[in-house]
């Protein structure tokens, strides 16, 4: 019975542990800032362009900048428009349009592109067309509606045309057209929406990324399969490039051996540092194993030791038997037996005719059995 009640109380404190632990993860998950959901629904087709649209007859009234902040009128979005060249569509270009899309609750967004003929004769030469910088603004994500052939300078008969509320660009002074500032008449009417300009990418800074490395470009196009007319090159700098191309082929195959080579130095010596420790591994137990064998106490000498031990026992004879203890007491022990090459001090050997003479010492108690 104890049993049972101490497994119900083990149970019943492990669900408690688990709903602390539950509760616990979800005020933790509900402190955490939660993960932005998936958007399924998005744009499926470009920002049309603003000839092709059919025009509303409603007059136009114009909001100011404290009612479009708090979001109304809600009959209609605040019109806002944002012109340029938008040469070399970038990431910066998409952030000003952005942040214009983002100055109210409730926008929509024009976007004006300059033609050709006017950004030629107020700014310079583009990359890219008229029609290829419409196509890229109408693909943009904030932009609601394009309009072609933009005018340079903004007029108050185009502003009403297309029912601008306000006009949205960087605040620093935009001097062309023979003004110091063309937004100053905008900013003046109280129209002027200013965004921040991003840093570290413009047109101007794409272009010179590419007139600085122009050699590289023009030798990755000729790679490509653009021909030497198309990238406007001359017979002779084709020629250079092409050479050029070569001679990197064989800089990169010498450096490709260089690596290789140095990879195989590398294994190499990491093999060699293998073979070394093994060898010096098994130098050491071949040298323990020799001072065991033939070491001053190693076990060559202790069978020396013994072979000698038996062989003087083998070769020593056993002493005679006494005859009788009595005597045994009288005789005084004789002196032991030693051969002559183990006796330095011991006399020559005798002659060949006492051959049949015993060859140990008598002691004096013989002499006197003899006698008697």
């Amino acid at each position: 019975m104890e049993s049972q009640g101490s497994s119900e109380v083990l149970v019943s404190s492990r669900k408690r542990r688990r709903e602390r632990e539950s509760s616990y993860c979800e005020s933790e998950d509900s402190e955490r800032p939660g993960k932005v959901p998936r958007c399924t629904v998005g744009l499926k087709q470009p920002a049309p362009f603003a000839d092709e649209l059919v025009p509303t007859k409603t007059p136009y009234l114009r909001v100011n900048m404290e009612t479009a902040k708090r979001g109304t009128p809600p009959d209609r979005p605040v019109r806002v428009y944002a012109d340029g060249i938008f040469d070399v569509f970038h990431s910066g270009h998409a952030r000003a349009l952005m942040q214009a899309k983002c100055l109210f609750p409730n926008t929509h967004l024009i976007v004006g592109v300059c033609s050709d003929d006017l950004t030629h004769q107020f700014k310079g030469f583009t990359v890219m067309n008229e029609d290829e910088r419409y196509d890229a603004i109408s693909h943009c994500r904030y932009v609601d509606e394009v309009v072609r052939n933009a005018p340079w300078s903004i007029s108050p008969e185009y502003l009403a045309k297309h029912r601008i509320d306000f006009v949205a660009h960087d605040d620093i002074p935009y001097s062309s057209a023979g003004s110091d500032d063309v937004y100053k008449h905008i900013k003046e009417a109280g129209m002027f929406a200013p965004t921040q300009r991003t840093e570290g990418i413009s047109t101007s800074d794409i272009i010179t990324r590419i007139v600085r490395d122009y050699d590289v470009y023009v030798r990755r196009n000729l790679q490509r399969g653009y021909t030497a007319k198309e990238l406007n090159v001359s017979f002779i700098n084709e020629k250079k490039y092409h050479l050029q191309e070569r001679v990197d082929k064989v800089k990169r195959k010498v450096r490709d051996v260089e690596e290789k080579s140095k990879e195989f130095v590398q294994k190499v010596e990491e093999k060699s540092i293998d073979l070394i420790q093994k060898w010096e591994e098994k130098s050491r137990e071949f040298i323990g194993n020799f001072l065991q064998m033939f070491g001053p106490e190693g076990a060559l000498k202790h069978m020396l030791k013994e072979g000698k031990g038996r062989m003087l026992q083998a070769i020593s004879p056993r002493q005679s038997p006494n005859s009788s203890p009595a005597r045994e007491e009288e005789r005084s022990p004789s002196p032991t037996f030693r051969l002559p090459f183990f006796n330095k001090t011991s006399p020559p050997p005798s002659p060949p005719h006492h051959s049949a003479a015993r060859s140990y010492p008598i002691s004096e108690d013989d002499d006197e059995d003899d006698e008697d």
